[in-house]
C-alpha cells in the first residue's frame, strides 16, 4: 500500500491526515465525518468559530456542496484559475455542510488543489476534505515537510510525505458579495480596480510571476 492509499484509507476509518498540497501542508479529514472534524478542530485548536475551506477535485463536487454556482464566477474564476491557488467563497447547502466546518457563517471557502497527491486522496474518499494548514491556530504554516510542528504529527494518524509547488497561502476571494471582495491575497496576484465602463469592482489577476 502506497502513500496516497494508506491516506485514504485513514480517511474513510475516520483518521486525521497531514498531506501536501499545491500551496502549504493541510491537516485535513473527510467533509462527511463529523467526529473527525470535531477531532480535528480540537488537535489544531482552531476556534469553533472560525470556517475552514474544503478542497475538491472537480467543479461538480464543489457544486454538489454550494448553492448554484454563477455563469460569472465560473467562466472569470473556477474556469480560468481551477486547479490552482484560488480559494472561492460561495454559499453553501446547510445541509451538507457540518457545523463545525461552517463556524456560523453563511459562507465557505473552495478550490480545487493543483497538486497530484491532494486530489488523488479526494478523489479516493470521493467527498471535499477540510483543507486548514497544518499548524497549531495561530502558529507558523507550514510549505515544506520540515516545517511541520512534531507536536502536531504526533496527534494525527498519518503524514503524508511530499512537497508544496507553490509554498503559499492560496488568494482568496468572496463571490457571496457584489462587488466581489479580495479577503486574502496569496500565491495569486490580484489587482481591482473599478472600471469606468462598469460600475462593479473587476478583477485582474496575475499568475506570471509564481
Amino acid at each position: 500500500m502506497d502513500n496516497i492509499e494508506k491516506a485514504i484509507k485513514i480517511l474513510k476509518d475516520g483518521g486525521v491526515v497531514i498531506a501536501p498540497t499545491d500551496t502549504t501542508f493541510i491537516i485535513t479529514c473527510m467533509v462527511n465525518n463529523k467526529k473527525a472534524v470535531e477531532r480535528l478542530f480540537k488537535i489544531r485548536r482552531r476556534p469553533k468559530t472560525q470556517a475552514v475551506s474544503l478542497l475538491v477535485d472537480t467543479l461538480k463536487m464543489a457544486q454538489d456542496y454550494l448553492l448554484p454556482i454563477s455563469k460569472e464566477v465560473i467562466t472569470k474564476l473556477a474556469e480560468p484559475y481551477w486547479p490552482g491557488a484560488l480559494t472561492i467563497v460561495l454559499s453553501y447547502k446547510i445541509d451538507k455542510v457540518p457545523g463545525l466546518v461552517r463556524g456560523g457563517g453563511d459562507t465557505l471557502g473552495v478550490r480545487i488543489p493543483n497538486h497530484q497527491v491532494a486530489r488523488a486522496i479526494i478523489r479516493g474518499v470521493g467527498v471535499p476534505i477540510l483543507g486548514p494548514s497544518a499548524n497549531f491556530h495561530g502558529e507558523k504554516t507550514p510549505y515544506k515537510f520540515e516545517d511541520l510542528d512534531p507536536e502536531l504529527v504526533k496527534l494525527v494518524d498519518y503524514v503524508v510525505p511530499g512537497k508544496c509547488s507553490v509554498g503559499n497561502v492560496s488568494t482568496v476571494i468572496d463571490c457571496s458579495v457584489k462587488p466581489w471582495k479580495i479577503v486574502r491575497e496569496g500565491a495569486i496576484s490580484i489587482q481591482n480596480y473599478n472600471s469606468k465602463v462598469k460600475s462593479r469592482t473587476i478583477l485582474f489577476i496575475d499568475t506570471s510571476s509564481n
